[in-house]
């Protein structure tokens, strides 16, 4: 790609992706690289500016992420964040220590104006920390630019030399400003002007599919979810008919989900071949209740699938898949920590009957896959539609799934969401759903004694779903909503509501 380009190397921390979605929203691209990147490789980018991301190690502890002084003498900007600002320090000469007072959260801070990149914002402002060592001594050469009243280096730099570092994480939208920092970085000091638009991702894209796959044919595996749909976009005006579209519903979709699928595609010039595999899946999943076995052992089920229905079609060349960024992150990247596997990372199985699987979307986050759906013409219907995870209400479901608890979430996810619709609260809220909990409670219903389960609802608003708050829903939208599922819904007697943020809970409840 002929794009100015930030590299953002990993040293293990979980905010990697949505270091690289910020730079992302400067107008600049960027890719993330793990920190064992040989030097000469990242030379070979010629990017414009490198940005070291956070992680959970201690610098001084032996087997911890290290890098050689060779990247600071490449003349390229470089940003060092949390553990990549420790990193910085340590490398060069400097010295880390453990806090006496470790910080986390929100955190009162001073700043230096003077800085390039904190030029034009204001002298104090809230940073979020999260940190158990600090910088004690910050190499010769360098200056403080920020500090705290627990610690004195929350920033330090060397102007000259285009090196500088931040404590704090700026990526987050806690920090205020933060954005406006990382902008700086890329702007400033690295003399970017941004050319990254989802309008020459969607051209080179397309060329990058059409150089890849040649005559061969593809087989895509569509939801009817945003991801899959504006890949299907994609490769349509990639390959056209050798494109063929299989919506396996598995059975766990929401109430009435699967026949809307169809139709919304129906009109479409494409090959759609919908399978109806739910107790096929339900078979593999009896006795299951592990999140991350169900949902491997799904992941591998669509995979079976599609082999099968590939013998049906003919000769299938390609698999492609709606993998975005957060998937990668939440499956685990270089030295992270893995969250949580997603059926189209984690659950690949060694063995696959296609040629090779594509994955023209894994370097995007959400918004940008709305972007480039608008790009191709999709209508705001599709482009608009809330995440859906592929194993569906399967990992909404906690403990075994049942043909019967199955029924219950459908019908008591469909009339929170229709509550929430009446009360105009669909646009505003971002992602929300019901999870049926393994949980039973007693309960009292015309007089007499029950046992039932507990339902939990779910609302968050985010922009980039790496980061979430709970939606504060009026109280009297909740009292409708639980009064309806309690009374129209079997077997639920106790309706509660997730108020946790992203970090430190995940938005998806397995």
């Amino acid at each position: 790609m002929a794009h100015e380009m930030i590299i953002v190397l990993d040293f293990g921390g979980q905010y990697n992706q949505l270091i690289a979605r910020r730079v992302r929203e400067c107008g600049v691209y960027c890719e993330v690289k793990s920190y064992k990147t040989p030097i000469d490789e990242i030379k070979a980018k010629n990017p414009k500016g490198i940005i070291f991301t956070g992680g959970p190690n201690s610098v001084y502890d032996e087997n911890s992420p290290h890098i050689g002084k060779e990247i600071f003498e490449l003349g390229v900007p470089v940003l060092g964040i949390c553990y990549g600002c420790q990193l910085m320090a340590y490398t060069l000469g400097g010295k880390v220590s453990s806090c006496v007072t470790s910080e986390y959260g929100k955190t009162e801070t001073v700043y230096d104006n003077s800085s390039l990149l904190f030029k034009g914002l204001p002298e104090k402002a809230i940073s979020w920390m999260s940190h158990t060592d600090f910088v004690s001594e910050i190499p010769e050469g360098f200056k403080v630019s920020a500090h705290t009243a627990d610690c004195p280096v929350a920033a330090y730099e060397n102007a000259e030399k285009k090196l500088y570092a931040v404590q704090f994480h700026p990526e987050v939208n806690h920090t205020e400003n933060g954005c406006k920092m990382i902008d700086s970085f890329v702007k400033n000091v690295c003399g970017c002007v941004g050319d990254w638009t989802m309008g020459n991702y969607a051209k080179t894209a397309i060329e990058d599919i059409r150089n890849r796959v040649g005559d061969g044919k593809v087989l895509l595996a569509l939801s009817g979810g945003v991801d899959s749909s504006v890949l299907a976009a994609l490769l349509s005006k990639a390959v056209g008919n050798q494109l063929t579209c299989i919506f396996v519903d598995h059975g766990f979709m929401r109430k009435n989900e699967g026949d809307e699928v169809e139709a919304a595609f129906a009109d479409w010039d494409i090959n759609f071949v919908r399978v109806n595999a739910k107790e096929r899946f339900m078979s593999k999943l009896r006795g299951v209740s592990d999140p991350e076995t169900k949902r491997k052992t799904i992941g591998e089920e669509f995979i079976r699938v599609f082999e099968a229905e590939a013998k049906k079609i003919g000769k299938v060349d390609y698999l492609a898949q709606g993998t975005i960024y957060p998937d990668i992150i939440e499956s685990g990247t270089g030295d992270a920590a893995v969250i949580k596997s997603h059926h189209n990372v984690g659950g690949l199985p060694d063995y696959v009957d296609f040629k090779e699987i594509i994955e023209p979307l894994r370097l995007l986050f959400k918004d940008e896959v709305r972007a480039l759906g608008r790009e191709l013409g999709l209508s705001d219907v599709l482009v608009n539609r809330q995440p859906f995870p592929g194993p569906g209400l399967a990992i909404r479901i906690i403990g075994e799934i049942t043909d019967e608890k199955l029924e219950i979430l459908q019908d008591a996810d469909w009339i929170f969401r229709e509550e929430i619709a009446k009360a105009g609260l669909d646009k505003s809220i971002n992602q929300f759903f019901a999870v049926l909990t393994n949980n039973r409670s007693v309960g009292v219903m015309g007089d007499g004694r029950t046992y039932d389960y507990t339902l939990a609802l779910r609302a968050v608003e985010t922009t980039d779903f790496m980061t979430a708050e709970f939606s504060r829903i009026p109280y009297e939208v909740l009292a409708v909503c639980s009064s309806r599922i309690v009374n129209e819904v079997k077997s639920i007697n106790r309706v509660v509501y997730d108020v946790t943020t992203k970090p430190p809970a995940t938005i998806e409840w397995e």
